[in-house]
């Protein structure tokens, strides 16, 4: 019996049972059919310890009484810096500040029931130039900064809080007398603003109330976003584009078990717009593109994972658009739904040469207005003198395993002047919308296989 038993423990060790090998393990695959980095499992969190010496923010002068604290914060941020990193360590209590800066080595962790509380005065927020809308402009700063570091992490069970009211109140307010306010007309912080960095982690915390766009990535590589909770109202005060996380030029991007209910979208993939927006990849003969300073830091975004996450109310749960050049490999999957407007939404702008491709949407549950919406997007039309109208593409979009009530199933603008829809996989859908009307002709080669609409 003892022999028997040692053989089969053999057998099991070698991945053979009864002379049958063991099924090997499936690889996890990008769209476009190679396989998914290592780094994208590794969920490992913070480990506060392992951030170097800790500065208890109240030992420096951040006190919970309602005044801010900016200078004080920024002060201690650079001593940090100066003295070889560390982290700020922000305990129970509501703590005011203005837009602040972290530094190389720095890093931020709140404790349960910590709120780092953003100032509702605009001055509090410096102007300076970044990355707003698919343009490099004059905007105000976020309400917390991280640009040019390695490393950077945020962590904890606290808030972050933009203190948006009196923002979004103002807006409206302008939007009352004039109908075409926009986002550049009205300016507003964003919340939490992370550029030019790699190797970030943002995990754990609330990150609410935003003025404007709340978790806003640029130009950066290897970020970790997970078990965020991000919320703006949608009533009784809207709280206009607090989208709750923008992707705009990156590379290499995880968001996982996160919960988001915005008044805009809940993840949009941006990257820059304009009749040569795409000049990164594209030599433009006879353009000379020092004229249009506003598409510098236009780029693409690649291998993008947003899973296992929970959605309320948002516009979109997944964006393309409207300010984005180039995206390949983006995957959506295993989310559970709630109120959405769109589940996918290709933002197709006439005036801007667009690529999407490889994206898949998987595994979901849920409802919303659109199971999938394409059509031209002509907010802020501008040629800017280009004579001709830029083609765009969306190639290898694929939706399957998935169980949506919609108003509407497809809704598709066919626009072939403008854009170029091809090779749409749809397979194992079950669907119940109001509006089921589906146009396979709209799209170059779509493969339909198990779709069931009622």
């Amino acid at each position: 019996m003892k022999k028997l038993s040692l053989v089969l423990a053999v057998l099991m060790c070698c991945g053979t049972t009864f002379g049958k090998k063991a099924p090997k393990a499936v690889k996890d695959l990008w769209p476009d059919g190679t396989e998914i980095e290592a780094w994208f499992k590794d969920t490992t969190a913070v480990k506060l310890e392992g951030l170097g010496k800790q500065y208890r923010v109240t030992d420096y002068g951040v006190v919970n009484d309602g005044r801010l604290h900016t200078k004080e914060l920024q002060a201690l941020i650079d001593k940090v810096a100066k003295d070889g990193g560390g982290v700020l360590v922000v305990p129970e209590g509501i703590y005011m500040t203005g837009a602040i800066f972290f530094k190389q080595g720095v890093h931020l962790h709140l404790k349960a029931g910590a709120v780092l509380m953003g100032s509702n005065d605009p001055s509090d927020y410096p102007l300076l130039t970044t990355r707003i809308e698919g343009e490099t402009c004059k905007y105000y700063s976020a309400l917390v900064n991280a640009d040019g570091l390695d490393g950077f992490t945020i962590s904890g069970k606290g808030a972050i809080d933009g203190n948006g009211y009196t923002f979004w109140k103002h807006f409206w307010e302008r939007r009352s007398w004039n109908n075409k306010c926009t986002n550049k007309d009205e300016q507003r912080p964003r919340l939490v603003y992370v550029s030019n960095c790699k190797n970030v982690q943002i995990e754990g915390i609330n990150l609410q109330n935003s003025p404007f766009w709340t978790t806003h990535i640029y130009n950066s590589e290897k970020v970790k976003l997970l078990n965020l909770h991000i919320y703006s109202p949608a009533k009784p005060v809207k709280a206009p584009s607090t989208d709750a996380i923008d992707l705009d030029v990156v590379k290499n991007i995880l968001v996982k078990g996160c919960y988001m209910s915005v008044n805009d979208d809940a993840v949009a993939i941006k990257g820059g717009k304009g009749p040569y927006a795409d000049a990164f990849r594209t030599k433009y003969e006879g353009v000379d593109m020092s004229k249009f300073p506003e598409m510098q830091g236009d780029g693409g975004n690649e291998n993008i994972i947003i899973e296992d996450c929970v959605y309320g109310f948002c516009h979109g749960c997944l964006t393309l658009g409207s300010e984005s050049v180039y995206n390949h490999n983006i995957i959506l999957r295993r989310i559970k739904v709630s109120e959405a407007n769109n589940l996918l939404w290709l933002k197709m702008r006439p005036d801007t040469p667009q690529q999407y491709e490889y994206v898949t949407v998987e595994d979901i549950e849920g409802n919303g207005k659109n199971f999938i919406l394409v059509a031209p997007w002509t907010q802020f039309y501008d040629l800017k003198g280009r004579k001709t109208t830029p083609m765009s593409y969306s190639d290898h979009i694929t939706m399957r395993n998935i169980r949506f009530d919609c108003n509407v199933f497809f809704n598709v603008k066919q626009q072939e002047d403008q854009y170029h829809l091809s090779n749409f996989t749809f397979e194992n859908l079950d669907i119940t919308a109001q509006k089921k009307d589906f146009h396979t002709e709209y799209v170059e080669n779509f493969s339909v296989k198990n779709v069931n609409v009622k």
